[in-house]
């Protein structure tokens, strides 16, 4: 099973590939999706284009997204919303299945807490994935953590059938 993690944001969006074989898992590709775009229908169309080119490219099983849940900003809250819908449409296009986790749902899953910071976060995604380190942005380990909890969540509902 191969899982797509998206991290969403207006300028930078996380993105990590996990492959879950029988026996462990394995990091694929992470990184950061940039636009220097300064208007919102610029960086959607470049967030779209690198979405598609990823999809194309590794054809995974799914995508996870994270969910917004919270923003003291209405404006970034508008924008992210956006970004997801983008992520959700392409998806859907490439017909590949989607699941969404809030920021909770992934620190409870990864670290066990879910009020965790982002460091707590990444140190446990670089031992679960078995890493010597992690030396990227947040966005990807953060797109990271959103994939491991795809594929924690998704092998526990597969036993429970």
């Amino acid at each position: 099973m191969l899982i797509l993690g998206i991290d969403p944001g207006t300028t930078r969006i996380g993105y990590g590939l996990v492959k879950k074989t029988r026996k462990n898992l394995k990091l694929v590709n992470c990184g950061v999706f940039t636009t220097t775009a300064k208007d919102m229908p610029g960086r959607l169309s470049c967030l779209a284009k690198n979405v598609k080119k990823t999809l194309k490219e590794f054809s995974p099983d799914f995508v996870a997204i994270e969910r917004i849940f919270f923003f003291k900003n209405k404006k970034t809250a508008f924008e992210i919303a956006q970004a997801v819908g983008v992520l959700t449409l392409i998806s859907a296009q490439f017909k590949i299945n989607q699941v969404h986790y809030t920021p909770l749902e992934i620190k409870q899953t990864i670290t066990g807490y879910g009020l965790a910071d982002k460091e707590e976060v990444a140190k446990r995604v670089v031992k679960v994935l078995r890493l010597e380190s992690f030396n990227g942005l947040d966005d990807a380990s953060d797109a990271l953590a959103v994939a491991l909890t795809a594929v924690c969540r998704l092998y526990k509902k597969s036993k429970r059938k």
